[in-house]
């Protein structure tokens, strides 16, 4: 991949270390719940809310907070989002009780979706036209980044000096995310769509927008009935020992991030055909991954493969639908799509979950995904019929939605 052209903009690394800090207080409670859990004296299940209130937390709060925020410049709606934030992983390391520690997941969850909708819209304004995809790719690199550094780090840090230390050491990451951005970010125009006139709740809810979220939910619950239970599936059935298991996440998260990068370089060139590709490659994936189960180094090659196709949809989907914010509000439209992603992985949690407590082992989940994932095909090609339909019928087909909110 081709760095260079970021290298003179600082903007999109200051999008990218607000996404690695909050990428990293998104997973690092998975590494430190049994110590939360003993301390706070509640049970593992009730624990585990920690981590499915706060993906829900981003389903609802995404879309309210970005609407309360569409007073603010773009630049001030990030700051605000990262103050929350910050404030939000102090309580959480202060928390004297398991219930304002969940308040406290939950509020950061609100942000979280906020900062990653706006980010997408700003990212695409601060690189040229041709490179717009590139650029969400690039700041949700500080997310994938997280999964391989963050996460890995936090966990150790818990294991070694108690489970309250992470959540401190995400508090400064979120004081310098709020520096940097204060820095080195540019003034942009608020979302005058936003802030103005209300967006048509009708065509949020119309079919081009239902399409391109439920796509972004099927993948993403399709790679999640398989990332939950990687653990189980790489040492129940794969015959890896537990010490290795840490390795081969660092393999998926290298995976996710070359995916992440490559999604963002062909949704630049084909942004219809990205997606269709970037969800054909997760499915083979899906598809080959449990004949390779009984061969450990086909395993670790094909679970690396499963995170790049996973995280090679993501600038196309974003992009996609921002492509379709005609008329409503861009940050709207894109934070929606972050809650989308969210519902996704609380979707697929459940859904293997219940597929292996009541019908298939843990071995046939990528089947069971890969359904998901088809389905998410098909629902690609009516949209691109969909969408090629109404270009055919448009007497503006040079719009760009983007920058609906600077006129």
């Amino acid at each position: 991949m081709n760095l260079s052209r970021y290298i003179k903009n600082p903007a999109l690394y200051a999008l990218a270390v607000g996404a690695f800090g909050i990428g990293s207080t998104e997973f690092v409670i998975m590494g430190l719940l049994e110590q939360v859990a003993h301390d706070m004296q509640v049970g593992l299940q009730t624990a585990g809310f920690l981590i499915s209130g706060y993906a829900l937390g981003v389903v609802v709060g995404a879309p309210i907070f970005t609407w309360l925020s569409g007073r603010l410049s773009h630049k001030n709606a990030l700051l605000l989002m990262m103050l929350i934030f910050t404030l939000g992983n102090l309580v959480c390391w202060w928390a004297p009780n398991y219930e304002l520690m969940l308040t406290a997941r939950i509020l950061t969850a609100f942000a979280h979706g906020t900062f990653f909708g706006v980010g997408s819209v700003v990212a695409t304004k601060v690189v040229p036209p041709s490179q717009k995809a590139s650029a969400i790719a690039f700041m949700f690199t500080g997310l994938t980044l997280a999964t391989i550094l963050g996460v890995p780090a936090g966990a150790w840090l818990g294991q070694n000096f108690g489970w309250r230390i992470p959540f401190a050491v995400i508090s400064l990451v979120g004081v310098v995310s709020i520096i940097i951005i204060a820095a080195f970010l540019p003034e942009t125009d608020k979302d005058k769509t936003l802030a103005g006139e209300s967006s048509s709740l009708t065509r949020l809810l119309g079919v081009d927008i239902l399409l391109k979220l439920l796509m972004t939910v099927l993948a993403f619950a399709g790679f999640f009935t398989v990332f939950t239970y990687v653990q189980a599936m790489l040492t129940e059935v794969s015959g890896f020992s537990l010490d290795a298991v840490s390795a081969i996440l660092m393999v998926v998260g290298l995976g996710i991030v070359v995916g992440n990068m490559f999604g963002g370089r062909i949704a630049d060139q084909r942004p219809r055909q990205a997606i269709i590709v970037t969800l054909l490659i997760l499915l083979a994936s899906l598809l080959i991954l449990p004949l390779t189960l009984n061969n450990q180094p086909l395993t670790v090659i094909f679970f690396g493969v499963l995170g790049a196709g996973a995280f090679a949809t993501v600038a196309p989907l974003q992009m996609n639908i921002l492509n379709s914010a005609k008329g409503l509000s861009p940050t709207v439209v894109s934070s929606l799509n972050i809650a989308a992603f969210n519902l996704g992985n609380a979707l697929g949690a459940w859904l293997g979950g219940y597929v292996m407590t009541h019908y298939l082992r843990v071995a046939y989940l990528p089947w069971v995904a890969a359904l998901l994932v088809l389905v998410a095909l098909l629902v690609a090609f009516i949209d691109n019929r969909i969408s090629l339909k109404a270009s055919n019928t448009s007497t503006n087909l040079t719009f760009d939605p983007i920058q609906q909110c600077e006129a």
